[in-house]
């Protein structure tokens, strides 16, 4: 009779075909490989460029030019404006998604490719549109060129797709099922939107209301025809970039850049907490 081993009781051992938790096929490593190196071309490399020039000139010049009083009035005007048009998405893109989704209505079909255009037309293209409806010629008697109003609306019109095209795939995979349960169980419509819908719709909205406020911080094309580019009055950043750029200041095109680039990064931080806590408490 032969006496039989058997192992103390403990973790049981895990394995893995990689060899390892970080391990890399090669199949996966070359893939990395080459994603990081596009990347880098793509997108590091030009920023790192970009704060290269805005350094050119030292801290002082740097400090100075984002100080200057036109120069701020600029960048004030840009963040207010997108900032204002994010929270009009937010609210106004979920809409139109969910009224595309939930409900059925003659020409439904058109408006969802109608929503597309903002995203096929070219910026300038934009602007005369804008222009040819809100300009001097107006065939509504409605002159916004050279107003805030108009930055804002120009602004409305770039952004409008952004949202609604991210929450619109979350609306049409929510489980309807879900929903009825919660009616049954004495749910109102209220209760049920605000702790079953909105956790689940709060990161496409706010990962579409970033990309509308990226865009909406670095508009040029839309604004050239409708802002004026008046000084302290409707001049926004991306014109006042342009003007350095004529003047041979690319220190200065470049501290603007900078900064605007930095703005976004903090907001899509904040928008992406946001997100994550009201769908951790949902």
């Amino acid at each position: 009779m032969t006496d039989t081993l058997v192992a103390p009781p403990g973790p049981a051992r895990r394995t893995s075909r990689s060899g390892g938790p970080f391990r890399l096929t090669p199949t996966s490593g070359v893939g990395l490989g080459v994603a990081l190196v596009w990347f880098s071309i793509l997108v590091l490399l030009p920023l790192a460029a970009v704060v290269g020039a805005a350094a050119d000139g030292g801290f002082d010049r740097f400090w100075n030019t984002l100080t200057d009083a036109q120069t701020f009035a600029a960048l004030r005007l840009t963040v207010v404006e997108a900032l204002l048009v994010t929270a009009v998405n937010a609210v106004i893109g979920t809409i139109v998604a969910w009224v595309l989704v939930r409900d059925q209505f003659p020409g439904k079909r058109i408006l969802d490719v109608v929503i597309d255009i903002p995203f096929a037309l070219p910026t300038i293209v934009a602007g005369l549109v804008l222009l040819s409806l809100w300009g001097p010629e107006s065939p509504m008697g409605i002159n916004i060129v050279n107003t805030r109003q108009g930055i804002f609306l120009a602004l409305l019109f770039v952004t409008l797709p952004f949202v609604v095209r991210t929450v619109q795939p979350v609306l049409i995979e929510l489980d309807a099922d879900v929903e009825e349960a919660a009616a049954s169980l004495g749910a109102s419509r209220v209760t049920t939107f605000r702790r079953i819908i909105l956790p689940s719709l709060v990161p496409a909205i706010a990962a579409g209301s970033s990309l509308g406020f990226a865009r909406a911080i670095s508009e040029f094309g839309s604004l050239v025809l409708i802002s004026g580019n008046t000084p302290y009055e409707t001049e926004v950043a991306s014109l006042k970039i342009l003007k350095f750029l004529e003047g041979d200041n690319q220190a200065g095109a470049a501290a603007v850049a900078v900064l605007l680039l930095v703005v976004a990064i903090v907001t899509i931080v904040i928008l992406d907490v946001i997100s994550r806590r009201v769908a951790r408490r949902g």
